[in-house]
């Protein structure tokens, strides 16, 4: 009998908000696993005992991102942890997706400024700034040029807080196609989504954010299934990712671009795709079953 830890965060004193997990605890269970929903920063857990840590729902890891990577770290070193921490390390900072620009991978343009640096912001078009570690629209806002004063006080306090900020163009396709969430496990293409636009004009960055608005299912196009496939290509030293999600815009051209690429704790949104639970079980199965490297 496998033993699998499906990694998640502690809500309390609020309820979970992840809706898939007991749901895949329940179908690993009725498939023979010994399956537990495991925070992954209690202490206590014996991480060894398993024969496989999933990352699932660690979402408020982005606030501890050094700490979180170091736990990844430490339990990859003593069991099969996926996706593997070298991808976690990599993935936990959105700087990533310079190099998947720098290996041809269509992705949003993004410019990065650290703790220390002068506020280079854009004087021409609305832009958006985020933090480099952050999930949820953490930290995330719109901009329009007249906004300057308004963006650099944002900025002020991301390098107050030690974060690197990084700035795109607001990408106009969001507002008539969507962000498409191609979701991958098991190294074939689980399912899509389509959500609308996160971010609306004059909401501060500090304000609570509805992740996933308008979540539909989404069929991709040939397109949007190519651009997918070389971000995940594109991943240093060519990893087994148990699970992927790339999030995808239209830029300008009408072709799809890499928004994010998410390998550390991607929502699967089982719930609006129930039929993708058996695949799910199936390769976290076949992944605990894997000797390890």
């Amino acid at each position: 009998m496998a033993r699998i830890a499906l990694a998640t965060y502690d809500p309390r004193p609020e309820p979970g908000k992840d809706d898939d997990l007991p749901v895949l605890l329940r179908a690993l269970a009725a498939a023979g696993a010994e399956a537990d929903g495991v925070f992954w920063d209690d202490v206590e857990v014996d991480w060894a005992s398993y024969d496989l840590v999933v990352i699932r729902s660690t979402w408020d890891y982005s606030w501890r991102a050094e700490e979180f990577t170091a736990w990844a770290q430490k339990t990859g070193a003593v069991t099969r942890l996926a996706n593997p921490a070298a991808v976690v390390r990599w993935n936990a900072d959105k700087r990533y997706l310079g190099e998947l620009a720098a290996a041809g991978v269509p992705t949003v343009p993004t410019s990065y400024l650290a703790p220390g640096e002068p506020a280079g912001l854009p004087d021409g078009h609305e832009y958006v700034v985020k933090p480099t570690s952050g999930a949820g629209a953490r930290y995330a806002a719109r901009y329009t040029p007249d906004q300057h004063d308004t963006a650099v006080r944002h900025l002020a306090r991301m390098h107050a807080e030690g974060l690197t900020a990084m700035v795109q163009p607001y990408v106009r396709g969001i507002d008539t196609a969507g962000e498409r969430a191609l979701q991958f496990f098991g190294g074939r293409l689980l399912h899509a989504s389509r959500k609308r636009a996160v971010l609306a004009p004059g909401t501060a960055f500090d304000a609570e954010k509805v992740a996933h608005p308008g979540l539909e299912p989404w069929t991709p196009t040939p397109a949007e299934l190519a651009v997918a496939e070389r971000a995940l290509a594109a991943v240093p030293d060519a990893p087994e990712l148990l699970y992927a999600r790339v999030d995808l815009v239209d830029g300008d051209d009408g072709q799809p671009r890499v928004m994010e690429l998410e390998l550390v704790e991607p929502n699967l949104f089982l719930f609006l795709h129930p039929g993708s639970v058996p695949a799910v079980v199936e390769a976290i199965l076949a992944a605990a079953a894997s000797p390890r490297a």
